[in-house]
């Protein structure tokens, strides 16, 4: 449960970011879904709904998606079915059920840099880039690693391009989250490798991925990126499974992937 003194629906995304930082804690809207979760009081919320921010589309070079739109809209979208192998529209069909699909935003889950997101580790193994309204454009990556806390995600970008991916997920249940996630991508030899859900945010495995740079793709490089993306990765322990068991099953899940983007 979450509880404002204020509420306040912007007209536009310089009202907005300029409400949200005249107090610390203010804080700006998405579905609430995870805000709800928790107990927090607001001094101020920042309502978006208003500036038609709920939207995918194709750009010149790109696919632009809002920051209000729903995972329901991901899942369902024939321009993100039919592009990267629909690995974006593939990595959020297992999150809980349809009810929940219709509240969570994207805006809100990927600034809130989620470590059980599986959502965000699609992105990552895509050419993405996020739009902030105080900071501008950044590569996710860089985003991921930076302090950035009081800004105000306005759309994600993906480049739009050939590359195809796979996503791979293991649960106790369908409707759980996840214990880990890999996605993999690949563009004419050029692979990403991303494992989420450590539970740690979701990362690049760079080792892995340089090894088959230089190695190419081949029955016995993906089974070696496997057991080397498993190394160079940190995995630890929570209620849902152990450090070690994800460390055992990353180098499976990698190798089953890279299988399916060869």
């Amino acid at each position: 449960m979450f509880t404002f003194s204020k509420y306040h629906l912007a007209t536009s995304l310089d009202d907005a970011y300029e409400v949200l930082l005249k107090n610390r804690n203010n804080a700006i809207l998405g579905g609430t879904a995870y805000l709800r979760m928790g107990n927090r009081n607001l001094a101020t919320a920042v309502d978006l709904s208003a500036l038609n921010l709920d939207y995918i589309r194709e750009e010149e070079g790109y696919i632009e998606i809002g920051a209000m739109t729903n995972f329901r809209s991901i899942e369902t979208s024939e321009l993100l079915l039919n592009n990267f192998g629909g690995v974006v529209a593939r990595s959020v069909m297992d999150i809980v059920g349809v009810q929940l699909r219709n509240v969570v935003t994207v805006g809100a889950t990927v600034f809130s840099r989620y470590g059980f997101s599986d959502f965000i580790p699609a992105l990552l193994a895509l050419n993405t880039v996020v739009v902030l309204q105080g900071a501008g454009e950044m590569t996710l990556e860089k985003f991921l690693e930076s302090d950035v806390k009081r800004d105000i995600l306005v759309a994600i970008r993906i480049e739009k391009n050939k590359r195809t991916g796979n996503y791979q997920t293991i649960r106790r249940s369908n409707s759980d989250y996840a214990l880990l996630n890999v996605v993999t991508s690949n563009l004419d030899g050029d692979v990403r490798i991303v494992v989420g859900a450590r539970p740690g945010r979701a990362v690049l495995a760079k080792e892995a991925m340089k090894y088959i740079e230089e190695k190419g793709l081949s029955a016995e490089s993906i089974e070696e990126a496997g057991r080397i993306a498993s190394e160079e990765l940190e995995f630890t322990d929570n209620m849902r499974a152990s450090g070690k068991y994800r460390e055992a099953i990353c180098k499976v899940m990698v190798k089953r992937s890279l299988g399916e983007v060869m």
